[in-house]
């Protein structure tokens, strides 16, 4: 029977008492995961990462230095998020409003965010989407589908292995065929 590794979190973190951190994730330096905060297993966040007030992190999740996941953001499981990434969760954000209305966000399994991309929310990433760096992401990403730009805008379509499609939809790198929706 397999062992599981306790959760690693470094002394700077700041994790609530009341988030759940699943077992052989490591939380590295100045982190913080508010209450009800939700990190799977063997996930890895990176330095000064900021993880909201009920945030939902799958398995093997990698979220890097500085990356802003903002109450309303689920991920599915083995998501990258890169560097600096931010999520957002208000549509008409006011520093003095009362009506604040959370509007959730969901990236599905296997997504890829490039390091300086935006998110805003009420939007779906798709299973195996990529996101180039520095994007704008202004409405949902269909699966396997490779966007980039302010706003971003679909130019491709990747493999699970990460590379671009063929017309095909074969992979020159990995040869295996996808079969997308139109």
């Amino acid at each position: 029977m397999a062992t599981s590794m306790p959760a690693t979190i470094h002394r700077t973190a700041e994790v609530s008492t009341q988030a759940e951190i699943g077992d052989g994730t490591m939380i590295w330096n100045e982190v913080q995961v508010r209450e009800g905060a939700r990190i799977g297993k063997s996930c890895r966040i990176g330095k000064c990462a900021y993880i909201g007030k009920d945030v939902v992190i799958g398995d093997g999740c990698k979220i890097q230095n500085r990356a802003t996941l903002y109450e309303g953001v689920t991920l599915g499981d083995y998501v990258f998020v890169g560097p600096h990434v931010t999520f957002t969760n208000d549509l008409y954000p006011r520093a003095s409003a009362d009506d604040f209305e959370l509007v959730p966000t969901l990236v599905e399994d296997h997504a890829s965010i490039g390091a300086g991309s935006v998110v805003l929310c009420g939007i779906t990433i798709g299973r195996y989407a990529m996101i180039g760096a520095g994007s704008v992401v202004t409405r949902s990403v269909p699966e396997h589908a490779l966007v980039h730009g302010n706003p971003a805008k679909v130019v491709g379509r990747v493999c699970e292995c990460g590379h671009k499609l063929e017309e095909d939809n074969t992979c020159g790198t990995c040869g295996k065929r996808i079969d997308l929706e139109v």
